[in-house]
């Protein structure tokens, strides 16, 4: 009998937490599920990330709600994943804004991707049948773009850091609060996917734009949020960390003519005494390690995966 995938069994509700890091600057974290923020405007809100359904984004908002009724302006998407995105409609958003890539992105995979998470990440998708179709952007840009907040709030920087977790991740900076929402690119102990990453660009140079930001607040995809600045330095050390096991493990094996399984397990053995206990280590792993090995058989640009490949793959890497 197929193991089921890790993910697909963890049906226990996390608890979320609304903090408040500046004046008009909120953070939504739970428990290692992805995370979402908004800024206030002076008279207007950025929200950024939109959850997996429009019931699930609901839950987010009755909690801002409770700190600004101002109007949803502009939704930020840092990337497409369906996780991220599929619950957009819920802000009524006057724009709805990504990197040009991300839109390519979401043109060429974007169904795929969306069955193929809703199959291995199903307690994420409340109420499913609310979305009413892929989530696209009304305003894309190619490397960097500012929205002016108004009155005393200052500004926003959205700008792409290099190919990373996707090929068109972006992050929101707000010079203002030093306030770093890193999407993705960075997890503060949670666990990577890397399914669709380009592992050594993100490990290198990618990494070291976000660092250079200097954050003092710094909300990643999953986890905390990192406060001060060693500790967001922590966190971007914790990523490149994940990341460098992985490729130094998998190239190892690649380069000796082993096998898939023996990178999996090689990379396994090697990163879950520190990283294992964090949130989705076990499920993201096997399909981290087939991206990484594709990029080491000179595959640059990720393969669309599908629910079918995803079980392939989960079960040849599966005692």
């Amino acid at each position: 009998m197929a193991k089921p995938f890790a993910s697909s069994e963890d049906l226990t509700e996390k608890t979320e937490t609304l903090e408040v890091l500046s004046d008009g600057v909120y953070a939504l974290t739970a428990e290692g599920d992805p995370n979402v923020g908004a800024i206030e405007g002076e008279d207007f809100l950025v929200c950024i990330e939109a959850r997996a359904t429009p019931a699930a984004a609901r839950d987010w908002l009755v909690k801002l709600r409770e700190h600004t009724d101002k109007p949803i302006k502009y939704l930020v998407l840092t990337h497409y994943h369906a996780v991220r995105v599929l619950g957009a409609s819920a802000f009524d958003a006057e724009t709805i804004i990504t990197s040009d890539t991300t839109l390519r992105l979401i043109n060429e995979r974007g169904t795929q991707d969306w069955d193929s998470e809703f199959g291995r990440m199903p307690r994420l998708f409340k109420e499913p049948e609310e979305i009413p179709g892929l989530t696209r952007p009304n305003l894309t840009f190619n490397d960097h773009m500012t929205i002016e907040l108004g009155g005393d709030r200052g500004h926003l920087d959205l700008q792409f850091c290099g190919r990373g977790h996707t090929a068109g991740d972006i992050v929101v900076w707000h010079d203002r609060s030093k306030t770093l929402f890193a999407g993705d690119l960075v997890e503060a102990q949670a666990a990577l996917y890397t399914g669709d990453a380009f592992h050594m660009d993100w490990a290198s140079d990618t990494l070291d734009h976000v660092k250079a930001f200097r954050s003092e607040n710094l909300v990643g995809g999953r986890g905390a949020v990192a406060i001060g600045n060693d500790a967001c330095d922590a966190a971007v050390e914790q990523t490149r960390e994940f990341l460098n096991g992985m490729i130094t493990h998998v190239r190892a094996a690649h380069g000796n003519g082993g096998s898939l399984k023996d990178a999996f397990e090689a990379t396994h053995k090697a990163l879950a005494p520190k990283f294992g206990h964090w949130p989705i280590f076990e499920h993201c792993l096997p399909f981290n390690v087939q991206r990484l090995w594709d990029e080491l058989d000179g595959l640059d640009w990720p393969r669309i995966w599908t629910m079918e490949r995803d079980r392939e793959v989960w079960d040849q890497l599966q005692d």
